[in-house]
């Protein structure tokens, strides 16, 4: 396995591609990525441990979405087991893909538990007290914008924290799955591979941006033509599984175009004569 460096453009590529190849099989794609959201759902209802084994089983579900797009790529239809791909492979994998997981919950709750302490709740406290909506009253309110501000630090401290863990686990699920590498090897090379190609990146990121940006606009404009904000928020859910399908879809490319299998060594000739 080697690493490839990629230009800034190849990002918005990835996003093309998964675009591409989600509406080659739309059904399959936004079903699969139901399934794994409702999974998620019903493993955090479990009493105490629930959260923490919701999100342990990201990594393994991204896994099994890349699976889903090699499928589609190769004319094959996902089936829902596609999203159990990586508890396939051998014994030593599957336990470096439960170790992934158990440090990718670990890091999101400690996360979780930093940004909370710059938030008392004090915003939803206020909108719970003027019942759930944004009446005049509340807008109103002096301390809405001091809540707001503090819901604010809240999710960007959050988002700061996350980019570190987000780098390590970027590709380590599939090194772990395709390369089989151990843990720390899998974190390490996700790491340089994602800073080696921070510009492509940061393409692919703002090119999901404006995806999500011109499909949320799309659905705003439509409402507001009809004079019907509830299509706006009935339709908003639908749209963003549809945009994290995509989402999904594409991150096969990005592992794809940053490493590639090591070429087998040439065959010495050795004169006997």
């Amino acid at each position: 396995m080697r690493l490839n460096i990629v230009p800034a453009r190849t990002g918005m590529q990835w996003v093309r591609e998964g675009i591409r190849v989600f509406f080659r099989m739309p059904l399959a794609f936004a079903g699969l990525f139901f399934m794994f959201l409702a999974a998620t759902v019903v493993l955090s209802i479990i009493p105490v441990v629930g959260d923490a084994l919701a999100l342990m089983m990201i990594p393994a579900a991204t896994v099994g979405l890349m699976a889903a797009t090699r499928q589609a790529l190769d004319g094959r239809f996902p089936m829902p087991a596609t999203l159990l791909a990586a508890f396939r492979q051998s014994p030593r994998q599957t336990r470096a893909m439960l170790a992934l997981g158990a440090l990718y919950a670990a890091a999101l709750l400690l996360i979780m538990i930093l940004s909370a302490s710059l938030d008392d709740g004090q915003l939803a406290r206020l909108v719970e007290k003027h019942g759930g909506r944004l009446t005049p009253d509340l807008m109103a309110d002096p301390a809405l914008q001091q809540a707001a501000q503090a819901s604010m630090r809240q999710m960007l401290v959050g988002s700061l924290l996350y980019v570190p863990v987000a780098v390590l686990m970027w590709h380590a699920p599939a090194l772990v799955h395709w390369h089989g590498l151990p843990v720390g090897k899998s974190l390490f090379f996700s790491a340089v591979a994602v800073l080696r190609n921070t510009t492509a990146y940061l393409v692919y990121g703002l090119g999901w941006a404006a995806v999500a940006s011109v499909g949320w606009g799309a659905l705003l404009i439509v409402a507001a033509v009809l004079g019907n904000i509830g299509l706006a928020l009935s339709g908003l859910l639908p749209l963003s599984v549809l945009v994290a399908s995509m989402f999904y879809a594409s991150l096969w490319f990005t592992f794809r175009d940053s490493f590639a299998a090591d070429e087998p060594a040439p065959v010495e000739s050795i004169d006997h004569g």
